[in-house]
């Protein structure tokens, strides 16, 4: 009897799976969302050289680097999170700026023990050791499959043929001008008779090139050893800066194991320290997963969302830093139980002042750092976040070099409880030591649900982690790449206590809602971030690719037939 029952069971099965959909174990494309379409284009240059996703990373981080200056380069740092699908490990690539050797915790401090923001925000003492030189060559080194020469040969071109100075170069580059004009490196390189270029006017730089090249000859030692890295402690210290060769020689990027949580059904990985992102993304998620919040009225949401945003970022305050100097209990901040005492203080129509909730004492944002997000045609995922801080960085071209310094400096708790220049503020976990990495808010993101793989991230400074959460949200919800890119955004960050809220992310009422609930809300003339998504749908095999619409003209999503790069 047990017999017939196993063969008329094998009999069935085929019969109980016939109306399964077929799964595609392969995307069927290949997709790359980036800020800047030369970088885009790169990307997919590379692939069809027969790269792979880590190979298209670096050309379109290298890329980045040269047309959008304002946000990143080879003189900032950033976050890697791969995927190798090969043997399906995650890993988050660590290529954070260090504080220099004879950096000092009151550094940036007067005589009268004041914060003095220009000093660590503009010129060469704002300078971290950058990360980016490193992080591509270990990229190449360790994931990719062509060498540093074919990765970089796209942006060396373009460095040299030239590329077309674009609205959000001119309307970042507007801002820091003056700054800009400060060095005489700068100054040749993006002003043109000490003024902001025209758009569409053609933009050459050399020792970008050359830099490149040295660094697909020589890796990463060409960078940060022998000469060049005595050209560049050298023009450092000229420019009023503490580098030292020896701070070069000494850094290396560093592999961190992700931070992971499931929420309704799907797996997130996301950003570990020194990044705050990954840890606020789980703390919120969580303390959200404790109501039926999906069902909720669009104000009743946002009430319960905003208020785990306050927690999160109160967190950040307090707890979190360079983890290679700073314990910070990341077991207990993404835990479920932290999120149900966190939870249990939310009180289900009225506002909690941050005032009230104790830890931390009590400037403009301004778009900075960028994202680019790729699926490759072996289902390898890349999500990368690099930045300078702030808009072109602290101004500084050291001469010969063709990039600008990053003033990360400024991401460090300058002294507790004042604010950076995002408006954080930050306690002795994030404080200024020698060697140490600031503290970030970038938070490339994987969301892998039953049937749809999702890459994405943003630049945006502090409101980053709320720009991915709402993502992350709308992907749950069922969106696509390109609508989870156009979503309006809203933000609240703990200090100062009110909602930030894009033009037209509420009705008059909802806000009027919101406001009789006890939240201030800060009603913007204007827009933040520049989303990159990617959106793998693993049923179909079909790849989509969003930007941020955010930046007109300038971003671009792409995807190409697998086959091209098999």
């Amino acid at each position: 009897m047990t017999r017939l029952l196993l063969i008329g069971l094998l009999l069935l099965a085929p019969l109980a799976h016939a109306d399964a959909p077929a799964r595609a174990d392969r995307p069927s494309q290949a997709g790359i969302a980036s800020a800047n379409a030369y970088a885009t284009d790169a990307g997919m240059e590379v692939l069809a050289m027969g790269g792979n996703a880590f190979d298209a990373a670096i050309a379109v981080s290298a890329t980045l680097g040269l047309v959008e200056p304002e946000s990143s380069g080879l003189g900032g740092g950033g976050f890697l999170l791969l995927h190798v699908a090969k043997d399906g490990r995650d890993v988050f690539v660590d290529a954070r700026e260090r504080a220099p050797l004879a950096a000092s915790r009151d550094m940036y401090l007067d005589a009268a023990g004041n914060a003095d923001r220009d000093k660590s925000v503009n010129g060469a003492l704002a300078a971290a050791i950058p990360g980016m030189p490193a992080a591509l060559d270990h990229l190449a080194a360790k994931y990719g499959r062509l060498p540093l020469s074919k990765s970089l040969a796209p942006a060396i071109r373009l460095a040299r043929v030239g590329w077309r100075f674009g609205p959000k170069n001119a309307a970042m580059l507007g801002w820091r001008r003056d700054v800009l004009a400060r060095s005489p490196a700068a100054a040749k390189l993006f002003l043109r008779n000490g003024q902001v270029p025209a758009e569409g006017t053609l933009m050459r730089n050399e020792d970008y090139a050359r830099t490149l090249e040295l660094l697909a000859s020589k890796g990463a030692r060409g960078f940060y050893h022998g000469a060049y890295a005595r050209k560049l402690a050298k023009g450092v210290r000229a420019a009023g800066g503490i580098w030292s060769e020896r701070d070069l020689a000494g850094y290396a990027v560093v592999e961190r194991e992700p931070i992971r949580l499931r929420h309704r059904g799907h797996d997130i990985v996301t950003a570990p320290p020194p990044s705050s992102g990954g840890v606020a993304l789980a703390t919120i998620l969580n303390v959200l997963e404790g109501y039926d919040y999906p069902r909720l009225g669009k104000v009743e949401r946002t009430h319960l969302t905003v208020e785990a945003m306050r927690r999160a970022y109160r967190d950040r305050a307090l707890y979190l830093g360079d983890p290679d100097f700073v314990q910070a209990p990341v077991a207990m901040l993404t835990g479920k139980d932290y999120a149900a005492g966190l939870r249990a203080s939310i009180h289900p129509e009225k506002a909690t002042p941050s005032d009230l909730l104790p830890g931390v004492n009590a400037t403009p944002l301004r778009p900075d750092t960028t994202h680019f997000s790729i699926v490759d045609a072996e289902g390898n995922l890349a999500a990368v976040t690099q930045t300078v801080n702030l808009p072109y960085g602290n101004a500084v071209v050291v001469p010969g070099t063709g990039f600008l310094l990053n003033n990360e400096m400024d991401d460090f708790s300058v002294k507790p409880g004042v604010p950076n220049a995002f408006g954080l503020v930050g306690e002795d976990a994030n404080a200024i030591a020698p060697g140490k990495r600031p503290l970030s808010s970038m938070t490339p993101t994987f969301v892998i649900g039953p049937e749809r793989t999702a890459v994405l991230g943003t630049p945006g400074g502090s409101r980053i982690t709320t720009m991915v959460l709402l993502g992350v949200l709308e992907l749950l919800d069922g969106k696509g790449a390109q609508a989870t890119a156009d979503a309006p955004r809203y933000h609240h960050q703990y200090l100062p206590d009110a909602i930030s809220v894009e033009p037209g992310a509420f009705t008059e009422a909802e806000i009027a809602a919101l406001k009789a609930r006890g939240h201030a809300i800060d009603a913007r003339d204007s827009t933040w971030g520049n989303m990159q998504v990617v959106l793998w749908n693993r049923a179909t095999g079909a790849v989509e690719a969003g930007t941020d619409p955010r930046w007109k003209g300038v971003g671009k999503g792409s995807s190409s037939e697998a086959s091209v790069y098999r």
